[in-house]
């Protein structure tokens, strides 16, 4: 194999095996927002995919990089597109971070910033909600911003909490329009 000069020296670059070569599909994760539904309108040939897969008997998960909603939400609010997705079949980024907080630190407190499906996922995962010397401070979405809640973040993350945020996104879809983080002014 030769170097490939985008890799680390010492490491070779590895060509994809062609489509016939590759082991059977056994499981299918899909991405919920943009790929399924646009807002609360499922996208056309969505629900035919999904009964695809259960005619097949594929595993498969949903995914979802928003935080808000706990599955049973998330799973009422498809069904109302026109999708039937089951909540054990949704993961979301609350359920993410729980999972990888119960690896870090089981059972441990967290002061968090966000809706019921982060601190559902939370609950769950045996955490404990408070504003007094927490092991992490939690920024998950919310439709509401609180300057009073992000400056206390901010001042138990200086006093030496950990900060995890469950979303990187710097900017979401809309129906209004695509909200967007604005560009830097120049220096």
């Amino acid at each position: 194999m030769m170097a490939s000069p985008t890799l680390p020296a010492g490491e070779a670059s590895v060509s994809p095996l062609p489509l016939a070569e590759m082991p059977p599909v056994t499981a299918w994760l899909s991405d919920m927002d943009g790929v399924l539904v646009r807002e609360n309108r499922a996208l056309p040939g969505a629900q035919q995919f999904l009964d695809a897969l259960e005619r097949k008997g594929m595993p498969f998960l949903v995914l979802t990089n928003n935080s808000i909603f706990t599955n049973r939400d998330l799973s009422a609010r498809l069904a109302r597109s026109g999708l039937t997705v089951p909540e054990e079949r949704i993961w979301t980024s609350a359920n993410a971070t729980a999972a990888f907080l119960t690896q870090q630190s089981p059972a441990s407190t967290a002061y968090v910033i966000g809706e019921a499906g982060l601190t559902t996922a939370l609950h769950g995962a045996g955490y404990v909600m408070t504003d007094q010397d927490p092991e992490y401070v939690i920024l998950g979405e919310t439709r509401t911003y609180d300057f009073n809640a992000i400056t206390r973040a901010i001042r138990l993350i200086e006093g030496g909490a950990k900060f995890i945020a469950t979303n990187p996104d710097v900017n979401g879809p809309s129906d209004e329009a695509r909200c967007r983080r604005p560009a830097p002014s120049p220096p």
